[in-house]
């Protein structure tokens, strides 16, 4: 996989916790770098995490099923691709932004596992995807783990200045990228 396809798959990835980081943003009352820093690295190391284990578990069986491993992994890109755009467009409370009474973020660890693997379980599917394509895990998770840093570090502070008007859109581009990455992905194995 060339270096602009993990690339693009690891903004992709990261476009879930972008968007909760900017809902994380909106908490704030003045900018706090050290928290904008510690929800990257949450999110970074679940992003990187879990598709790490997807490819350990997609290892187990990719030599089963290595005739149509192309298919399944532009199955499984299409469909995560496809429902974070369905999850953008779908009208929903900002049930993602918990600030506490002084208008702050909360950023307990209960708070911030359960986002940081909520916004991570489509990378684990990505990861059983790099399985079946034989790709270089560790170049990929570090990638992904730094994309997501640096794009939920800055979303805490798109939503501290500018409110959640870039949420969806940011769901959406992150659908569109994984959907083109896949379909990239078939048609280079059938043509």
């Amino acid at each position: 996989m060339s270096f602009f396809n993990l690339i693009s798959i690891g903004i992709g990835l990261s476009m879930d916790a972008f968007a909760v980081s900017i809902c994380k943003g909106l908490c704030q009352r003045k900018m706090s770098w050290k928290s904008a820093i510690k929800i990257g690295l949450y999110f970074g190391f679940f992003q990187g995490f879990m598709p790490l284990l997807g490819y350990f578990l997609g290892s187990q069986f990719a030599g089963l099923i290595a005739s149509i491993s192309n298919w399944i992994a532009f199955l499984l890109l299409a469909f995560i691709g496809g429902h974070m755009i369905k999850e953008s467009r779908e009208i929903k409370q900002v049930e993602e932004v918990e600030c506490d009474i002084n208008g702050e973020i909360k950023l307990g660890v209960k708070n911030m596992l359960i986002l940081s693997i909520a916004t991570s379980i489509d990378a684990l599917a990505v990861g059983i995807s790099f399985a079946l394509l034989n790709i270089n895990i560790y170049s990929a998770v570090i990638s992904i783990a730094v994309i997501t840093f640096l794009f939920s570090t800055l979303g805490v502070f798109i939503g501290f200045k500018f409110g959640s008007k870039y949420k969806s859109k940011s769901e959406v581009l992150g659908g569109v990228i994984l959907i083109v990455i896949g379909l990239k992905i078939l048609l280079e194995s059938i043509l």
